[in-house]
């Protein structure tokens, strides 16, 4: 499972391929609200922005309900108000069309428990459409054999198209504690200026900038995947190439695991497409705080001897390949606990791990660990009540913290630094009299590779009840320990198959909704 976080950074990334026809219009509206709720479908299509010659755009109408639906639905889209100079098709062979209107059908939907992807359609500017020239698609959702309906709309706009390009990719590497220099470049292979630019960068958490900007906002928070924003005030002439100034790097995480390789993804946008892109990716406003050093620039590189005007929808992007030499591994040790009490008591457990270093885990990275910890209870208790980030080892629908399980998995999200705890947190009722034994298991790595920790042998350790006491608990070694709160993670995706979402474009968008990231 994924946390909220890093799906939206998935989401995010699928259609950044996408997002290359540029506009130098302001923003657009939001969307208009659902105008007559039925069957509790909440609806939600993306706005686009597209150029003539640029790359075609996908627009989905979501329900965002989990709620049960009805399998099908008619789905009437007007594009009256955008026909002049934009070409709205539906990507699939369940539409119909007669003039401006598009009929839709939506049948035999699964019941998974997952948004509904009702409709996708392919958006591209007509070859005689002029900036500013915009307008709203309006949908209208009736589900079959049901009286009422439902409405949306969304807006497609037409931009002055620009071609941002850049390198393909950028490798860096240096040991535990280095910083390294990343000279991002962006070029306009367009035909007119591009006015303004953004730059958007994720990656995994050894990704880190040394030096945080004013005019950069900055993800916070225990997330396995860093990002940042900056914006430029810079006006990109054709044919010309800037790259960020010299004061720009990243410095490896001076307690990072060795050797190492972590991933990363940096996309240029207009300012407009920027806009766009967050929507879409669900990203809020404002990533995070601005940085407080100074004010990173774009400076001049060189300018091209000759025009191309071809557009790209994957050439405004780096793939970032750190290596990170040495070696610096960690030893990370089980806690067990011991618990008494009288039978039909019901006494806390609390039981976990302890990172002795030197390196820190869960901190990403391909040859790292993502320490996951299995619970196995006593035969004689029963969990009145689990940590929200332990999950039943037999549930497949991996609902954090239910009741009544014999063995869990459990995961927390975060690095985990030298001399760091990590707590399990139970509440067991004591059902039998006499000693009982469970244990506590770490897997250090991923689920198909093992990642050694400098002491497996205190990988293990055990879970003793003892029924018929005087009551009483006891928890082990609790101090120092973290906090456990806030949304589980479950098993965390490898950065690099969160990277090469980017590659499929907007069709990941349009049924991301749809998928259920599970382990």
């Amino acid at each position: 499972m994924l946390t909220h976080s890093t799906r939206r950074w998935l989401a995010g990334l699928g259609v950044a391929g996408a997002l290359v026809a540029a506009s130098a219009t302001p923003a657009f509206a939001a969307p208009a609200a659902l105008a007559a709720p039925v069957e509790n479908l909440d609806l939600y299509a993306n706005n686009v922005i597209v150029a003539p010659g640029g790359t075609e755009k996908w627009l989905t109408l979501f329900s965002l309900t989990t709620e049960r639906q009805p399998d099908d639905y008619t789905i009437k889209v007007d594009r009256s108000k955008v026909y002049g100079f934009a070409d709205v098709e539906s990507s699939g062979d369940n539409c119909t069309e007669s003039g401006a209107i598009l009929t839709c059908k939506v049948e035999d939907q699964d019941d998974d428990g997952s948004y509904l992807n009702l409709v996708s359609l392919v958006v591209r500017a007509k070859a005689d459409a002029k900036p500013d020239q915009k307008g709203e698609l309006s949908f209208t959702v009736t589900p079959d054999g049901k009286s009422g309906s439902a409405s949306y709309s969304s807006t497609v706009e037409i931009g002055e198209g620009v071609d941002l390009t850049t390198n393909e990719s950028l490798e860096l590497k240096g040991a535990p504690g280095a910083t390294l220099k990343a000279p991002f470049q962006v070029t306009n292979r367009g035909e007119v200026p591009a006015k303004d630019a953004v730059l958007y960068v994720v990656g995994a958490d050894g990704l880190q900038p040394s030096k945080r900007y004013e005019n950069c906002e900055y993800t916070e928070g225990p997330l396995h995947d860093f990002a940042f924003v900056c914006r430029f005030d810079t006006t990109i002439d054709e044919n010309s190439s800037f790259r960020l100034d010299d004061s720009f790097g990243f410095t490896v995480p001076a307690d990072s695991w060795a050797p190492n390789a972590f991933g990363g993804f940096s996309t240029w946008f207009t300012p407009a497409d920027w806009d766009e892109y967050r929507s879409v990716a669900e990203l809020p406003a404002k990533l995070g705080p601005n940085g407080t050093e100074g004010e990173l620039k774009l400076e001049p590189v060189m300018n091209l001897r000759s025009r191309q005007t071809d557009v790209n929808p994957l050439d405004n992007s780096t793939w970032v390949d750190l290596q990170v030499t040495g070696d610096q591994r960690a030893d990370v040790a089980a806690r067990g606990a011991t618990v008494t009490g009288d039978v039909g008591a019901t006494v806390a457990l609390t039981v976990g791990y302890v990172n002795n270093g030197p390196a820190a885990v869960n901190a990403g990275g391909g040859e790292s660990p993502w320490i996951g910890t299995t619970v196995t209870l006593p035969k004689g208790v029963t969990a009145v009540r689990a940590s929200e980030n332990c999950f039943d080892s037999e549930d497949d629908g991996w609902e954090p913290g239910k009741p009544g399980a014999r063995v869990y998995r459990c995961f927390v999200d975060g690095s985990i630094k030298k001399g760091e705890k990590v707590d399990y947190e139970f509440q067991v009722r004591i059902d039998q009299a006499g000693d009982q034994a469970g244990e506590v298991t770490l897997r250090t790595g991923h689920e198909e590779t093992e990642i050694k920790d400098l002491n497996p042998a205190n990988d293990t350790a055990q879970i003793l009840v003892n029924g018929g006491g005087d009551g009483g608990q006891g928890g082990g070694d609790d101090g120092g320990s973290l906090p456990v709160t806030g949304q589980s993670t479950g098993l965390i995706v490898g950065l690099g198959a969160l990277l090469l979402a980017a590659g499929v474009g907007g069709y990941l968008v349009a049924k991301r909704r749809r998928t259920r990231f599970v382990a």
